[in-house]
């Protein structure tokens, strides 16, 4: 089962099914899976992907659950995750419940999906079009740089005070 996701013009071509777990499957323990994992049981346990396979996907179903934390390259979820979630890039489909911190590169939320936590962007993701260039994103970056050269509460010079 080979196919493509497009999300805002970009292409991304899921891996083959490698591994099902039906439901009415319970797995304790850790799992570390490489291409395609489809899961329609309970996991209760860490999941990884294997290390270094960026292409690697976790896909959970409806009927899908795990009870421990992911480390995975990428996830399309619509079951639930009691635990926290890393992930290159995570598809969360209407029925995906989270509760846990979702870290991540690209995210794609639909409509009814739930992340009961923090969502953070993983850094290294940013555009080149998100930030002018030479400045830093926030205000509390430039102040800090301030204070470190002793500027902080100077007022700038321009000629006419």
């Amino acid at each position: 089962m080979v196919g493509v996701v497009v999300a805002r013009g970009k292409r991304f071509r899921m891996p083959k099914i490698r591994t099902v777990i039906g439901e009415g499957t319970e797995i304790h323990g850790k799992v570390v899976f490489r291409d395609g994992f489809h899961l329609d049981g309970v996991i209760i346990g860490d999941v990884f992907s294997a290390e270094g396979d960026v292409k690697s996907t976790l896909i959970v179903s409806d009927s899908g659950s795990i009870k421990g934390n992911l480390k995975v390259a990428n996830i399309i979820l619509n079951g639930r995750v009691h635990g926290d979630v890393v992930a290159g890039r995570a598809d969360l489909a209407p029925e995906a419940r989270i509760n846990g911190t979702l870290y991540y590169k690209l995210l794609e939320m639909a409509m009814g999906a739930e992340v009961n936590g923090k969502l953070i962007r993983l850094e290294g993701t940013k555009r080149k079009s998100e930030e002018p260039a030479g400045e830093e994103p926030l205000a509390e970056g430039r102040e800090r740089r301030a204070v470190e050269h002793g500027q902080k509460g100077e007022q700038p010079q321009d000629g006419n005070s």
